[in-house]
């Protein structure tokens, strides 16, 4: 029994390699999904924030959300547009109730109007200029805030294991029904 053992083990080590299955190539497919590591970057939002600051736009660039640049563009050239056009305006009309002031003659578009529409004009004008100021900071300001809320939001795992479902649930008190939003998270 001792000598079968031996030469068993003899014809499996010493046996010649089999070459037979060396033509089947098998691939392995590797989920690059799986292999990221889930990593937080915790300057990431102060970073696109900062870059939002310096040139508005480059926050949505850092973020690659390269499609809210033209809408950070188009809100400051029109609130800039309009604060130019309102300034314009606004001067045309002072310096014609200056003119009136100074008794001298008006020209131009403004010249059939009267003191009091000057200046209804002017105050309009001065107005509208002062709002359009404030929606260029507005537009600013949002531009670096939807940079960093945008970071931030890029960091939240969101995988097919985290699931909301709406349920109805019976409360333990009045045992009626009401309507609840559960969260499930699948391991």
């Amino acid at each position: 029994m001792k000598n079968i053992f031996f030469i068993f083990a003899a014809l499996l080590f010493l046996s010649p390699k089999a070459f037979a299955q060396d033509d089947i190539k098998v691939e392995t497919v590797i989920d690059s999904t799986l292999l990221k590591p889930y990593v937080i970057d915790p300057l990431a939002p102060s970073r696109a924030a900062f870059y939002s600051a310096i040139l508005p736009g480059l926050g949505q660039v850092y973020n690659k959300k390269y499609w809210k640049v033209p809408l950070v563009y188009g809100g400051l050239g029109f609130s800039l547009y309009n604060y130019s056009f309102n300034n314009t305006e606004y001067h045309r009309y002072r310096d014609a109730y200056k003119d009136i002031l100074a008794g001298r003659a008006v020209t131009g578009k403004l010249a059939g109007l009267d003191g009091d529409r000057l200046l209804r004009g002017q105050r309009f004008h001065q107005r509208n200029r002062d709002l359009s100021m404030l929606v260029t900071v507005g537009v600013y300001l949002l531009n670096i805030i939807d940079a960093n809320v945008d970071a931030h939001l890029m960091q939240f795992n969101v995988n097919d294991n985290l699931s909301f479902r709406p349920n109805m649930e019976q409360n333990e008190l009045t045992y009626k029904y009401a309507p609840v939003l559960s969260m499930s998270y699948r391991f």
